[in-house]
């Protein structure tokens, strides 16, 4: 799996167009979410574009997020929040720093806020998510 410091570390070194292509391939890399799975109950308010972010509890107890978007770039955003939480302990996402761990990526500078005023919802519900999980 993919962990968001190798991420970085190949991020920083491209130039704009290409940290668009790297965001649109995380996104077409995500696990593909059923379509029964995209109602109103796993719709993300708040993104320009739709996402929806649906939670499963592992065996081990983790948290598993399966994610869509109907946009390609917003579909990579989304991918790489999850890369921070992604099959971790409910107490493990709600101790992450998601908004610093996604720091590095700048993402507000690079992206249009259109696609950027999503991001703090995604995050929302993904730590709603885990503390539900965790009570």
């Amino acid at each position: 799996m993919t962990t968001l410091d190798n991420l970085r570390d190949e991020y920083e070194f491209l130039d704009t167009d290409d940290r668009y292509r790297m965001l649109i391939d995380l996104g077409r890399d995500l696990e593909p979410m059923p379509p029964a799975l995209k109602t109103d109950a796993t719709l993300v308010r708040g993104c320009s574009a739709s996402v929806w972010v649906y939670p499963q509890r592992l065996d081990d107890g983790a948290l598993h997020f399966l994610a869509d978007s109907n946009a390609a770039i917003t579909k990579g955003i989304i991918a790489l929040v999850l890369t921070a939480v992604q099959d971790r302990a409910a107490g493990a996402i709600l101790s992450t720093d998601i908004p610093g761990e996604l720091q590095a990526f700048d993402l507000k500078a690079q992206l249009s806020s259109n696609r950027t005023q999503g991001i703090p919802n995604m995050i929302a519900l993904i730590r709603e998510t885990a503390a539900r999980y965790a009570g």
